[in-house]
């Protein structure tokens, strides 16, 4: 037994004395690698698995399926799915029909428009969406940035055709833009606009639609009123019609049923069975506040009300969108930026949802559809839908089961404009302001918002750039501001990436972090250091630079306590996902640096990639073959074996 050990501790002694050899690459084909890189930017998801192995019928099937997915999922729909849609549906139906009269002011077009918004769309994506629980319609945000950019170009009221012209070009390429990405699978470019610049500039869209609902909430004239958006001009125009533009009649029923969709909504919070509570309060408002406007007919003592909502079904407007001419530019314009504002708000709904249901969706279907439902529904007299998260929340919470939820809100609103719009004409606008504030007070995420403050400082002021930039300037400059600081992140973690120096664990063969682990030792003579990013050309000689100024410290520290001078230096190359030219060119520099020294380099556990090109630069001749380890432990045993046993 005795010797059983004996014999055990000598192998596990010479075990821990082995040195793995580095993995020499080999020749990479070049095809092959261009293949692999572009399936992966682009076709990471593998869409055309499921055809492979198929035949000619399955496999037009299945491309039919994948254009439709309700070709898919309609063949297992039953009656009981139908039962949790049709609820579902007739339950949004009730909050989208006054939200939708509502947005219509904020894009500046006539309520019509805001209803038409919430009927084809949703058809459209019933068929080709992914998501079982989006709901589909006009959105707060979008709609003021749509009249916001759009009232800069033409005034909605004297300049009436040239206005519902761009509207619906901006749709169209709102549509065009949004199923772009998605056929050419562009849908990552989405993710360059972060979650801390989105919290900030629908924070700041939240209280920008707030303010401009004053006008309707306190019964100020569109004359004694600012087109601009800022809080400070919108402020100035309030108090200065104090006197003589407030309304006190519109004020108490703004007021009254602002407290009411609050106390619903709070009702809804408190006990989610009641979610039906703040999805049908915006009806109930709207009912209760034009009768009574009908019967006191409070409209003569100046209650503004939303008046003739013309009775038909969409019209067709092809013919209105511009495709020549200098409208045709500023409508591309227009409908790009609100398309991707629409198509980021879309996606985080269906992922947010479909993670709560352990489903998957497939982002780049989801902008074929948004876009392709826009670009129809330009034709027929829509602005710009998206997925509404209150909506989507509300179609959540009462059971749908299938995009068939949309399809009923379709059928129950094209009946409201087929048949029941006379019936809006006594209704107050200051039922409408109170619907629109109550709606986007759910924007303002100021938890998120503190958790953000809590993890990333620069997000943080990503967040807080886009609102403040939304709140006192103008929605376009917030985003302009959320765009800028998001990708100067990406700059700074790119140009000056993160490098640590390591020390080992005791008792084991584990380097890490000093700063991290305080207990971690230094191995005399020799310096290791960690980079902690691919090395590019935008970020090699930052690299390099401060590789030698640690170096530089660590000598002078050495010199001040008597200790021996470095002689090696490792450069822990795990983080290190690749290299290119510009990166090897400035290691050769940073050879040449240490050889001056009298100091030798050693690199350890390089990756495939980053070995790849090493090769082929022919790096590993200069330093020396074996001066490439594969773990920092088998560098450090070289290099100083005593030391790392003894520790």
């Amino acid at each position: 037994m005795d010797t059983r050990s004996l014999t055990s501790a000598d192998s596990q002694r010479q075990n821990d004395h082995y040195i793995h050899k580095i993995g020499v690459p080999p020749k990479p084909n070049l095809l092959k690698e261009f293949k692999s890189t572009l399936k992966e930017t682009f076709f990471a998801d593998d869409p055309l698995r499921p055809f492979k192995h198929q035949t000619n019928s399955r496999k037009f099937i299945l491309g039919l399926q994948a254009i439709f997915p309700i070709l898919e999922w309609g063949r297992s729909y039953n009656l009981k799915k139908f039962r949790g849609d049709l609820i579902s549906g007739l339950t949004i139906a009730s909050l989208c029909i006054p939200q939708d009269i509502g947005y219509s002011k904020l894009a500046g077009v006539d309520p019509q428009y805001g209803l038409y918004s919430s009927f084809v769309p949703p058809l459209i994506y019933a068929f080709m969406g992914s998501s079982r629980d989006i709901a589909i319609g006009p959105v707060a945000v979008v709609s003021l940035l749509l009249g916001t950019l759009l009232q800069k170009e033409y005034d909605p009221h004297t300049q009436r055709d040239e206005y519902y012209r761009l509207i619906f070009t901006a749709t169209f390429f709102a549509g065009i833009t949004q199923a772009t990405l998605g056929v050419l699978r562009l849908g990552f470019l989405i993710d360059f606009l972060s979650h801390a610049s989105v919290v900030g500039f629908m924070g700041g869209a939240a209280i920008t639609i707030a303010l401009q609902q004053l006008k309707g909430f306190l019964g100020i004239s569109t004359k004694q009123f600012t087109k601009e958006t800022d809080i400070i001009s919108v402020m100035k125009a309030v108090f200065k019609s104090a006197h003589h533009g407030w309304n006190w009649q519109t004020i108490v029923i703004g007021s009254s049923f602002l407290a009411f969709l609050l106390v619903a909504k709070f009702i809804g919070k408190k006990n989610k069975k009641l979610f039906w509570v703040p999805a049908i309060a915006p009806l109930i408002s709207v009912i209760l506040s034009t009768f009574f406007v009908y019967i006191t007919h409070a409209n003569k003592d100046g209650v503004s009300i939303v008046g003739d909502i013309e009775k038909r079904i969409n019209p067709p407007s092809l013919d209105k969108i511009y495709f020549s001419g200098d409208n045709l530019l500023k409508g591309f314009k227009i409908g790009a930026v609100a398309g991707m504002i629409a198509l980021t708000e879309a996606v985080a709904i269906g992922r947010t949802f479909a993670s709560m249901k352990d489903y998957q969706v497939d982002g780049n279907k989801e902008m074929v559809a948004l876009g392709t439902m826009n670009i129809v529904g330009s034709m027929t007299s829509c602005y710009v839908a998206t997925g509404s998260f209150s909506r989507s929340a509300v179609n959540y919470m009462a059971g749908c089961q299938t995009a068939v939820s949309n399809i009923v809100m379709s059928i129950v609103v094209l009946l409201t404009v087929m048949f029941l719009t006379p019936l809006f004409k006594y209704t107050p606008n200051a039922i409408l302001s109170s619907i629109i504030i109550s709606a986007v007070i759910g924007l303002i995420d100021i938890d998120a918002a503190i958790l953000i403050w809590k993890i990333d400082k620069l997000d943080f002021l990503a967040c807080m750039g886009a609102f403040f930039g939304v709140v006192f300037k103008s929605v376009e400059t917030g985003l302009m501001i959320a765009v800028i600081i998001s990708f100067a992140k990406i700059l700074l973690q790119v140009t000056r990436p993160r490098t640590a120096i390591l020390g080992k664990i005791p008792m084991t063969s584990v380097y890490r972090n000093i700063v991290q682990y305080p207990e971690a030792i230094k191995i005399p003579g020799v310096l290791i250091v960690r980079v902690d990013s691919a090395i590019y050309f935008s970020n090699s000689n930052y690299i390099k630079e401060r590789i030698l100024r640690w170096l530089t410290e660590e000598e002078d520290n050495l010199k001040a306590t008597y200790q021996p001078k470095i002689q090696y230096l490792i450069v822990e190359m795990s983080p290190v996902t690749d290299i290119d030219t510009s990166g090897i060119h400035a290691f050769e520099e940073l050879y040449s640096s240490l050889l001056k020294r009298d100091i030798q380099l050693i690199l350890a556990n390089p990756g495939q990639s980053v070995l790849d090109k090493l090769y082929a630069s022919g790096f590993p001749d200069l330093i020396g073959e074996d001066k490439i380890f594969l773990t920092v432990a088998d560098a450090v045993h070289t290099c100083s074996p005593k030391f790392s046993d003894d520790v």
